[in-house]
């Protein structure tokens, strides 16, 4: 008897869409009831009950399937654990419909390229976050009492938010700002977007 597919969708933030990630899996044929997600928690976190749950409910003979590596993994050895735990348990990996062959050494040295790219993906995010932090902050001091978030600050902000690599809660500790006040100046775009968009309709 063939295995069944098992699809695994993951966004970093609240504010970004699963729908995209489904779409694709069910494309390759995952069924929408073998679809486990993670919703606003980021790739460098193991702990995601999506995931625990993906893992969990594969078994020997299925196929994990995942849009692209950087949606099961931010590091290279977390990339590297989850794979060797799925091929112990005799299951296979697909990234994006090319599946996944441990035996294969091409296969493997593109796994670990793919691992490679989404980690330097992810330390190059967080080196310029705390680069714009710095200088934010320098010249927030030669110029004295600033608010919480400068415009520098906060294109920053909208920067990192957008990349989608950062939960919230990590993005205002990246700011040294509080989650209520990444969340007021995430509103505060959000209303100006939509009353620009008003302006063009009316």
């Amino acid at each position: 008897m063939d295995g069944i597919q098992i699809g695994y969708a993951r966004v970093s933030t609240t504010d970004q869409d699963l729908t995209s990630q489904r779409d694709a899996l069910l494309r390759m044929g995952v069924r929408d009831a073998n679809i486990y997600v993670d919703h606003g928690l980021t790739g460098t976190n193991r702990a995601r009950p999506g995931l625990r749950e993906a893992l969990a409910a594969v078994r020997e003979g299925d196929t994990l399937v995942v849009t692209k590596l950087d949606r099961l993994a931010r590091s290279v050895k977390d990339a590297r654990d989850i794979a060797d735990e799925l091929t112990t348990k005799g299951v296979a990996l697909s990234l994006g419909g090319s599946r996944y062959d441990p035996t294969d050494p091409v296969g493997r040295l593109l796994f670990n390229v793919l691992a490679m790219v989404a980690e330097f993906e992810r330390d190059l995010i967080s080196m310029r976050t705390k680069e714009g932090m710095a200088v934010a902050r320098a010249k927030g001091r030669l110029k004295g009492k600033q608010p919480k978030l400068s415009l520098t600050q906060r294109k920053l902000l909208f920067e990192v938010q957008d990349r989608g690599e950062y939960t919230q809660a990590e993005v205002a500790e990246l700011f040294s700002v509080s989650r209520a006040t990444v969340y007021r100046e995430l509103q505060k775009r959000r209303t100006a977007f939509l009353a620009t968009c008003d302006a063009h309709i009316f």
